[in-house]
């Protein structure tokens, strides 16, 4: 609906002019979706911000703009409600040329950009050595949604992962694999380490208990950060055994093209680095170590909260890290938008980085650089989400159970119906629901959200849900295949015509997708896309009880194929915008 947003604040912008004069030419006029669809389409309260300028009543303002309003294909004759809103409705022509362009382009009638921005969508970043977790999948799945909006849009979407692979721990972890894997730096074969997490905690168990062991980790440290060659080669095969795992994941989410980039991407930039900021005099001597301190920022006992980054052992940590990311990302990529879609609890820290980066004058104006945050999953007794023994889930046995779950649902509603299909085809929907259903019950809700998981709920046909809007898509394509209709063949020749209220409806809501997209990358709220689908699943189905397709005469027939061709590719997009793959039949 963007298309109409604009044409009518044009229109007013024209029409306030020529009522009240050349000093209204600077005016940019609001205008809001009818919170009442009995008044119409759109809302503009322009009449009441201009009354204080011009003292005069609103509604003696709101009638001199619509008497001087052009008459406009895209909107009815504005009325006026109240104190002097004016109210504009669409034309049905509007809204069927509209549609007739929509029906044979891709992009489903959003306009490309003027020019493509380079946008960094920093996500899921995991840490070497340990296992993707279901902490990590927020950062996963809600990164991705963003990305490939932007993309969807006709942006350049670099997407990055930034491992966790540098750091004090690895002293420890390159001395267990030396002890417990003693040919790891001769042998030719691929090194398996088997269970990370357990190699993790033996690793650190031997750390906290052996104080030799202890004593030659910290030495290992000084050796990597030296670029020992035999340290750099036991780090190199820590990092290629975890990364064997997190492809894994990827693989199962469907997150493609995440390039990797851990902390050691950045490390040579870190002297350099704390070295402008003291010579910018942001950065001085704390207790030893070199800190930034910005205006505000307090301790819990009231003294300035500083930004470390130099530790006073001459180390650096993860703010120096970050202030290297963020000149690397302007300088070298080009980053237009750098956004970090990281947990909540990390908000204060991206907070003050930026700031800092934004005071050192790596930060342009033309530069919007955003953290994500994200609430965590609940288990069930609402508590963070844990295994029984106390552990953390481990997100592959979370997305493998989910597929477990959908295949017991899709075999119990083929029993119920007598419905024979092959074991391939079941395989194949079971794990596209049930990944599908995790993803979705995380993305349908504001970010912000803590939320139960519970497979019931995800897995459910009824409400919002992944099998929800899968099942519809599922039964809008099969009316085509039904009458068995050709709809490429149809494209051609028939034009979307609309004349009941559910068909305008229908229309309606299949145009606030430009609208809707626009605020996912607004807001990098993905939600906003499960509340389009929503309705618009809901939409259908009040325009299917109402409007007979199958069996209507043409022209109308072809209308309404048309147009539930139209709302299936929507369907498909949308979800496809959610990182979801649809299934042609359930």
């Amino acid at each position: 609906m963007n298309n109409a947003i604009n044409t009518i604040k044009a229109s007013l912008k024209d029409s306030a002019v020529k009522a009240f004069g050349a000093a209204l030419a600077g005016v940019e006029p609001g205008v809001d979706q009818a919170t009442n669809s009995q008044f119409g389409d759109f809302q503009s309260n322009l009449a009441m911000t201009l009354s204080k300028q011009l003292k005069q009543q609103p509604r003696l303002i709101a009638e001199q703009i619509v008497k001087n309003l052009d008459e406009n294909e895209s909107f009815e004759k504005p009325s006026i409600a109240g104190p002097g809103f004016i109210n504009f409705r669409l034309q049905k022509s509007f809204l069927e040329a509209q549609l007739n362009e929509m029906k044979s382009d891709p992009y489903a009638g959003i306009a490309r950009p003027p020019h493509a921005k380079k946008v960094i969508v920093d996500m899921s970043s995991p840490n070497i050595a340990k296992e993707m977790h279901v902490g990590h999948l927020r950062s996963t799945i809600i990164g991705e949604s963003i990305a490939r909006t932007y993309k969807f849009l006709g942006h350049d979407v670099l997407k990055i992962n930034h491992v966790g692979d540098w750091g004090t721990q690895f002293g420890m972890l390159i001395c267990e694999l030396k002890e417990k894997f003693p040919t790891a730096l001769t042998q030719s074969d691929a090194l398996d380490l088997g269970d990370l997490v357990a190699f993790y905690k033996q690793a650190k168990k031997h750390f906290d208990e052996d104080e030799d062991f202890k004593s030659r980790a910290r030495q290992t440290v000084v050796a990597l950060q030296a670029g020992d060659v035999d340290t750099i080669k036991a780090w190199k095969l820590l990092c290629a055994q975890s990364r064997k795992s997190f492809e894994e994941i990827y693989a199962i989410l469907g997150v493609e093209n995440l390039q990797e980039r851990g902390e050691s991407y950045y490390n040579d930039m870190l002297a350099d680095t704390v070295a402008a900021l003291v010579d910018k005099g942001l950065a001085v001597d704390s207790e030893g170590a070199k800190c930034v301190f910005l205006d505000g920022y307090l301790t819990e006992d009231g003294k300035p909260m500083p930004v470390i980054v130099q530790k006073k052992d001459g180390g650096y940590n993860y703010s120096a890290t970050d202030l290297a990311t963020v000149q690397h990302r302007v300088k070298q990529d080009h980053a237009e938008e750098i956004i970090y879609v990281v947990d909540a609890g990390q908000a204060l820290h991206f907070e003050m980085m930026l700031k800092v980066a934004e005071k050192a004058g790596w930060i342009p104006d033309y530069l919007r650089a955003k953290h994500v945050p994200f609430g965590v999953v609940l288990g069930e007794d609402g508590k963070k989400l844990k295994t029984r023994s106390g552990e953390t889930v481990r997100l592959k046995d979370l997305l493998e159970e989910a597929v477990v779950h959908a295949r017991k649902d899709l075999d119990s509603r083929l029993s119920e119906r007598n419905r024979t299909e092959s074991d391939a085809w079941k395989d194949d929907v079971s794990r596209k629901v049930g990944i599908a259903a995790v993803k979705y019950a995380d993305l349908s809700l504001n970010r912000m959200t803590n939320y139960v998981f519970s497979y019931d709920k995800m897995l459910s046909l009824q409400g919002n849900t992944a099998p929800y809007m899968m099942y519809a898509y599922v039964r809008v394509k099969g009316i085509g295949r039904e009458g068995g209709i050709d709809l490429d063949t149809l494209e051609q020749s028939a034009k979307i015509i609309l004349n009941e209220p559910a068909e305008i409806e229908l229309a309606k809501q299949l145009l606030k997708l430009d609208e809707t997209l626009d605020a996912v990358v607004r807001d990098f709220l993905p939600n906003r896309v499960c509340e389009y689908l929503f309705e618009l699943s809901q939409k259908f189905n009040q325009f299917y009880e109402a409007c007979p397709v199958l069996g209507a005469e043409e022209p109308v027939r072809s209308s309404r194929l048309l147009l539930c061709d139209l709302v299936a590719r929507t369907i498909k997009i949308g979800l496809g915008l959610l990182g979801i793959d649809t299934v042609e039949r359930m």
